[in-house]
């Protein structure tokens, strides 16, 4: 039996903020507008391809006091707040997709700093301080290091981290902690013919839903690596490159997954477990700006307090000048439901 964790996330690489926006060569299928309510400070690294991928931790105690954590390619990982306040930042450069599990908090990031051999940077987050510490690397496998995702068995304190780089071999990671610190047991479960990077592990039944940047969306059974086509790349519902994929999960096997179709700036949703086709949402300005060329995405249903009392959705920016490459905040009840008077 394995439990279901909220705050999947993944990703890949865009535009420098610095570039021109320039309208999409093919447009997919209609899509809904809706606008972020808040936005993350810009990264550090201007005028280069360099935030990626969200992941969220939602404070039990009092969900307003949540934290995001967020990668930038070039420097490392940065801790905001619900309003998109930095609070803390740890150097790490080559970090690109990062997911985190429930408990102590662990964070974990796709490592590219050796472009041959996949790694895992770990880290621990402190919610009382919104600080991380570096907690060791694992190492994955031969491969250069992309996407990622956690799932985490209900029966044990272990983490099964999912690893897809670009070389098309999905790892499986499982992480143990003793009191000399983490370890990692890896195994090859499948093979994807072309190139990945958007991830999410659904626990629940025990499935992996693999982007592959230009083919589709392929599900992939945990635990026997048996894979499946599920959603391709169509130019109506996605347009590539195919990249974030989210879960918003919901009873037993129900509940949305989402999928950034970067190529005409918009996010596809999937009814789960069946992945029927329910719309598409865009994004576009408003108080903030929308956002383009979308590598990293996370969801989480629950309540958030009163900014986002139906859940988050957090996507990155890949264009937005004049300033860096930034995160932006969308309320996920706003989302289902201009969505649902489409239907």
């Amino acid at each position: 039996m394995i439990r279901p964790i909220h705050g999947f996330a993944l990703v890949t690489l865009g535009i420098s903020a610095a570039c021109a926006k320039v309208s999409p060569a093919i447009i997919g299928g209609p899509a809904v507008n809706v606008s972020a309510v808040a936005e993350t400070v810009p990264v550090a690294t201007s005028n280069r391809d360099a935030a990626d991928d969200p992941a969220i931790w939602r404070n039990p105690a009092n969900p307003a006091a949540s934290l995001i954590v967020g990668t930038d390619k070039k420097g490392g990982l940065y801790v905001y707040d619900l309003k998109g306040a930095q609070k803390s930042f740890l150097p790490a450069p080559g970090l690109n997709n990062v997911d985190l599990a429930d408990g102590t908090i662990l964070v974990i990031a796709s490592d590219r700093s050796d472009l041959d051999e996949a790694q895992l940077f770990l880290a621990l987050l402190d919610p009382e301080t919104a600080v991380l510490t570096p907690a060791g690397q694992i190492a994955v496998g031969p491969g250069e290091g992309y996407g990622i995702c956690i799932a985490k068995p209900a029966s044990s304190a272990d983490v099964a981290v999912f690893s897809a780089p670009k070389n098309g071999v999905i790892y499986r990671t499982i992480i143990t902690r003793s009191a000399a610190g983490f370890a990692g047991a890896t195994t090859a479960l499948a093979t994807v013919p072309s190139q990945p990077e958007g991830c999410i592990a659904d626990p629940r039944t025990g499935t992996l839903y693999i982007g592959e940047e230009d083919d589709g969306l392929c599900a992939i059974d945990s635990d026997t690596g048996a894979k499946r086509m599920v959603a391709p790349v169509d130019n109506d519902m996605l347009v590539a490159d195919l990249e974030g994929l989210a879960i918003a999960p919901a009873g037993d096997d129900g509940g949305y997954l989402v999928a950034s179709s970067q190529g005409d700036n918009a996010y596809a949703v999937f009814r789960l477990p069946d992945m029927t086709p329910v719309g598409r949402f865009r994004i576009a300005a408003g108080t903030f700006g929308g956002t383009e060329e979308t590598d990293g995405i996370a969801i989480d249903n629950r309540d958030f307090g009163p900014d986002f009392p139906g859940g988050i959705f957090i996507a990155q920016d890949g264009i937005n000048p004049p300033a860096a490459q930034n995160f932006k905040y969308a309320r996920w009840d706003e989302i289902l439901g201009l969505l649902e008077a489409e239907q």
